[in-house]
């Protein structure tokens, strides 16, 4: 992992993910640290961010390194008309490593080509967004004590959710039964769902999960993205198509828990957010830990803690 850049959860194996877990849970015993001292990590937002970005810059601060960037294209020399690799290849020059959002798919891709440091895919388009997976990994680790046979509910935007994407890639090494839940318009893509058939994991289509609830380890939830659209009239159509409230969970398995990577809209009722199989708030914390990790393996840092 050292000095390679995180384009797709793919560029990591199934030993690389266990590692980064492993990591993780040493940075939430230990989350502050000089370990980044003298370096300078770049965060290159051309699309918004608030839990991405925050926890990035959280997870640099706390390990003593600093940060710089923009939150926004139209602050950079973007809105002059630059290129992204001449972006790239003068951020490079300042940093000791790249985190990088971008609305266009394959971007984490070019500028990975491009750079001469590492770059870290902190979302491309409807892509991929890998470090989302490994926080969500590692949340689902730290509620279910495993990876294993787990039944993964998938539930909303399947189609453009880039999250859903990453996750599906990661969870195929650990043998779990999908359930796919979403409007017609936005079911999960063929593409992916060849790549289960390859590797003989069991899915499951449907409109509607309120019957079958009770089945659920995990209901990761995903809000219906306005931004993916290109016509608003198709959007409003599906927008409220899932929402889960309090009284649904009522026959829920004990260990269940509830997922989603934020911002929700109003996919999620706030009656949800008391009960103890709420677990979105705790994982966002959790990204801290898993971006620590990440960048500390990218950069080889030797996990010394004092």
């Amino acid at each position: 992992m050292r000095n390679k850049s995180l384009v797709s959860i793919t560029d990591y194996s199934k030993e690389d993910i266990l590692e980064i877990l492993r990591m993780a849970a040493l940075f939430e015993a230990n989350p502050v640290s000089k370990l980044l001292e003298g370096k300078v990590v770049a965060t290159l937002f051309f699309e918004p961010s608030t839990r991405t970005r925050l926890s990035f810059e959280s997870a640099v601060n706390k390990m003593g390194g600093k940060v710089i960037g923009f939150t926004d294209a139209s602050s950079s020399s973007v809105s002059k008309g630059e290129s992204l690799n001449d972006t790239i290849r003068t951020v490079a020059c300042y940093s000791d490593l790249i985190v990088m959002r971008h609305p266009l798919e394959g971007s984490a891709k070019y500028a990975s080509e491009v750079s001469n440091v590492p770059i870290v895919n902190a979302g491309d388009g409807a892509n991929q967004h890998p470090t989302q997976t490994l926080l969500d990994l590692y949340s689902i680790l730290k509620t279910q004590g495993t990876l294993d046979n787990l039944n993964i509910f998938l539930i909303g935007d399947l189609k453009y959710g880039r999250t859903v994407h990453s996750l599906l890639m990661a969870m195929t090494h650990f043998n779990p039964t999908f359930y796919f839940i979403s409007h017609e318009k936005l079911r999960m893509p063929e593409e992916y769902k060849m790549h289960l058939d390859k590797h003989n994991i069991k899915y499951h289509e449907y409109e509607q999960f309120k019957d079958i609830v009770d089945q659920a380890d995990i209901m990761y939830m995903t809000r219906v993205q306005r931004e993916r659209f290109s016509d608003p009239m198709e959007y409003e159509k599906t927008k409220n198509t899932y929402v889960l409230k309090n009284k649904m969970l009522k026959n829920t398995k004990d260990n269940m828990r509830i997922l989603h990577p934020l911002p929700r809209v109003n996919e999620i009722s706030i009656d949800v957010d008391e009960n103890p199989k709420a677990y979105y708030f705790e994982q966002a914390l959790n990204g801290v830990y898993t971006r620590q990790a990440i960048i500390a393996a990218i950069l080889g840092l030797e996990l010394k803690f004092s």
